[in-house]
């Protein structure tokens, strides 16, 4: 089968490598790809929000199955333009991606439904918001209510900082899209990633993730796409999980229904785990970024078999293991990312590092060199038994990898 991947990130080298790793018979493109999944599969270079350019390469390369690994493309539709055409493609339509394209959506959809969340306003104006701040107990959370690339929610901790936050979202415009905001409590416990493959009336859950959002070690700095990750969470249990499935994935899924959004893909649920239990603090519509990095290498079987399976309602008619090891991913970054970085630097001594996955986040092949192209730009991903040396080793990999201003966090896997 030809499989095309939409996307260029380490989600896309991850999904492309498993693929790849179950059976050589798989038949891989990306759209754009990077200089990872390059050396897997064929990178065509074409613009993601064109899918009419899209469709071309589909209809010349004779393309079996699509797989969207970003949330734009899902938010601009990309699902429902191929299914009309007759395409087999995996994710949720645009009425299904709003619950991560717009965060009011999604907390008035919690609401609704009684999904645990933190308490909420929503504004849609500089003047309106500025009065909820001043009545807000810090700290508290702002969140843009469009797609920001995981940089669009801000923690509060001073007045000032609100109402500079709130200036550049309503008067200098620094993202795209309606300008909305959710304000909100800021929950305080342990974060986790728990993701479902859904077809709306079955799911079946993945292993779950613990993600590092902030930039700097101790949970310091701005927010990223993620820094490291690291499966499963120590905190996790079964007690937990049952909790998880009745509080909040089954009447998520039960919303939908009422909603009569017909999801058919991956759902991802970040949240708080808290003295209360766990709650939501957002929904993404495919698989997350780094958590792919280190729950794929854990799967077992065949990744497309459970997909085509997602598409056609037939889940209930298959079966998910997982391996009993543990995994972890540390990202190696650019200077200066989330902000302003260079690009266009030689990643040395990949050939040196062993025992562990290097997935490819922000690389390009160029003159037979791997060159940085991106913020995050590798995913070096280990999986062992044991989490001390599972750590060991990512980390001795890590310090081999050798590209300037190449920083990352040294706290992944420690609690």
């Amino acid at each position: 089968m030809k499989v095309l991947i939409i996307g260029g990130g380490g989600r896309e080298h991850a999904i492309c490598w498993k693929i790849k790793s179950y059976s050589e018979n798989y038949k891989i493109y990306a759209i754009p790809g990077n200089g990872g999944i390059s050396l897997i599969g064929e990178c065509i270079k074409k613009d993601l929000s064109s899918f009419d350019e899209i469709l071309n390469v589909v209809k010349e390369k004779k393309i079996g199955l699509i797989i969207v690994g970003p949330e734009n493309p899902l938010s601009d539709g990309i699902v429902d333009y191929f299914k009309v055409k007759g395409y087999k493609i995996f994710g949720p339509t645009k009425k299904g991606a709003i619950l991560e394209s717009s965060k009011c959506f999604a907390k008035e959809f919690m609401k609704k439904y009684k999904i645990p969340t933190a308490d909420f306003e929503i504004a849609n104006s500089f003047e309106e918001s500025i009065k909820i701040i001043e009545k807000r107990k810090i700290p508290y959370v702002i969140k843009f209510d469009g797609l920001a690339a995981g940089k669009g929610v801000r923690v509060i901790e001073n007045y000032q900082e609100g109402e500079n936050y709130l200036e550049e979202i309503f008067i200098k415009k620094i993202f795209k899209g309606k300008e909305e905001v959710v304000i909100e409590d800021c929950l305080f416990g342990k974060e986790l990633s728990y993701l479902i493959f859904t077809d709306t009336n079955t799911y079946i859950p993945m292993v779950p993730a613990k993600d590092y959002k902030r930039v700097f070690d101790q949970d310091t700095g701005p927010n990223t796409g993620g820094m490291g990750c690291y499966s499963p969470p120590f905190y996790f249990n079964e007690k937990l999980e049952e909790e998880i499935k009745k509080k909040i994935v089954e009447p998520t899924l039960k919303g939908l229904e009422k909603e009569n959004i017909d999801y058919r893909g991956v759902l991802y649920f970040g949240l708080m785990i808290t003295e209360k239990g766990p709650f939501v603090l957002e929904y993404n519509v495919r698989f997350g970024d780094p958590e792919t990095q280190v729950i794929l290498p854990r799967l077992e079987g065949d990744l497309i078999e459970i997909i085509e399976s997602t598409i056609e309602g037939s889940l209930d008619k298959i079966k998910i293991k997982w391996k009993e090891e543990k995994s972890l991913c540390v990202i190696c970054a650019s200077k200066g990312y989330p902000g302003e970085y260079e690009k266009g630097k030689e990643i040395k001594n990949i050939d040196k590092v062993k025992d562990v996955i290097l997935f490819h986040s922000g690389t390009k092949l160029e003159n037979g060199k791997i060159l940085t192209d991106g913020g995050r730009v590798l995913g070096i991903t280990g999986i062992d038994k044991d989490f001390e040396n599972l750590r060991e080793k990512v980390y001795k990999a890590v310090q081999i990898i050798d590209f300037e201003g190449k920083h990352y966090r040294k706290d992944i896997g420690i609690e």
